[in-house]
């Protein structure tokens, strides 16, 4: 039976209380993959951790992955529907690639945000289109802002955090955020690279109450690498996903901290 006198059925009808049921459900669809995710902000990167599931044995583990590159500064991590991530960033890659032929430099993450919230947003008021059931955290490095971290939900809303977490513990996991936040000195803005990675991985462990694995994870981050390196050029942000042996690396750091 429909939910709500049949207010469900239709993504364009306002339910007599206000609600669009419809959007609810995409919510509750980008939690359905069982993962979590987790973001923080720091000082010269932003770090962001989830959960890695290969749905079968015979599935090849290097083929499945929740963290995508868009530009060599912004990277998009999605929890969802993967069909619908897949379509997600295609569009993201498109948009950036465009706007760099336009304006002849990289999109700023908080402007690739905006493109993506602003189409989530149409797809609620057609009834020949769905929301996507899916909900992507950007990282990137503005030239002018610095570090960056968005989110955006399938209802079109999206705002700057300093921390965020998605996925099917996400409430959870924010929770967790606000009370480490208040116990460092300075904020999550104060945290060095080391820590930024550290403090994504263990809050994850946390909320998932087991120790992981770094064939359990995936991380990725965006960070503002060293002028000293590049003749004390400014060069742009960078975007990169840790492999296996650098994640070992912050466990076993991890681990020692403990």
């Amino acid at each position: 039976m429909s939910r709500g006198g049949g207010y469900d059925r239709h993504i364009t009808i306002f339910s007599p209380d206000g609600r669009l049921y419809q959007v609810e459900y995409a919510f509750k669809t980008a939690k359905t993959a069982g993962i979590t995710a987790i973001a923080v902000r720091g000082k010269d990167c932003v770090c962001f951790v989830t959960q890695k599931k290969v749905p079968d044995k015979l599935t090849d583990p290097s083929s499945v992955t929740n963290i995508h590159k868009i530009t060599p500064s912004i990277g998009m991590l999605t929890t969802g529907m993967h069909g619908d991530a897949r379509s997600l960033v295609q569009k993201a890659r498109s948009e950036s690639a465009e706007f760099k032929f336009k304006y002849g430099y990289d999109i700023p993450p908080g402007v690739l945000a905006r493109i993506l919230a602003d189409q989530a947003q149409v797809y609620t008021q057609h009834a020949y289109m769905r929301p996507l059931g899916v909900i992507p955290i950007i990282i990137g490095i503005d030239e002018e802002e610095g570090t960056q971290l968005y989110k955006v939900d399938p209802a079109g809303y999206f705002v700057g955090y300093k921390a965020t977490a998605s996925g099917a513990k996400d409430q959870e996991a924010t929770n967790w955020l606000e009370k480490q936040h208040k116990g460092v000195d300075g904020g999550f803005e104060a945290l060095t690279y080391d820590d930024v990675v550290q403090t994504a991985i263990t809050g994850l462990q946390n909320v998932l109450s087991e120790d992981l694995k770094s064939s359990d994870v995936e991380v990725a981050i965006a960070y503002i690498p060293s002028m000293e390196k590049d003749g004390g050029v400014y060069q742009g942000g960078r975007f990169k996903v840790l492999t296996n042996d650098e994640v070992d690396h912050h466990l076993n750091m991890i681990a020692e901290k403990d």
